[in-house]
């Protein structure tokens, strides 16, 4: 069984029992959150593809960890004017761990 959910502007196929790391939530590590914007559930009585969600389907996690992901360089260079700009970034994320999908 697994579903496809909606969360920060990005869309994530999870399973139950597996971890995703989404964008940055106001929550705290530890607590349960319901996502439910569901595009689509998958499971042994079939598919049900949203339009665009899926109506009463909701994925229950919990917070595992509230961290940040690799840094990433961004490096401007403009040549013969002698510009370089070196910067870092690191995104804010938020592990979670999927408890179960309900339909």
């Amino acid at each position: 069984m697994y579903a496809v959910v909606e969360t920060g502007g990005k869309q994530y196929k999870v399973e139950p029992g597996g971890t995703v790391e989404v964008e940055k939530l106001p929550v705290e590590v530890g607590a349960t959150i319901e996502l439910d914007r569901v595009l689509l559930v998958s499971g042994d009585d079939g598919v049900a593809v949203g339009q665009p969600l899926v109506a009463g389907a909701r994925v229950v996690a919990e917070v595992m960890e509230q961290g940040k992901g690799e840094k990433i360089i961004v490096f401007r260079y403009k040549r013969k004017v002698r510009y370089r700009r070196k910067t870092g970034h690191r995104q804010p994320l938020t592990r979670l761990l999927v408890k179960e999908i309900a339909r």
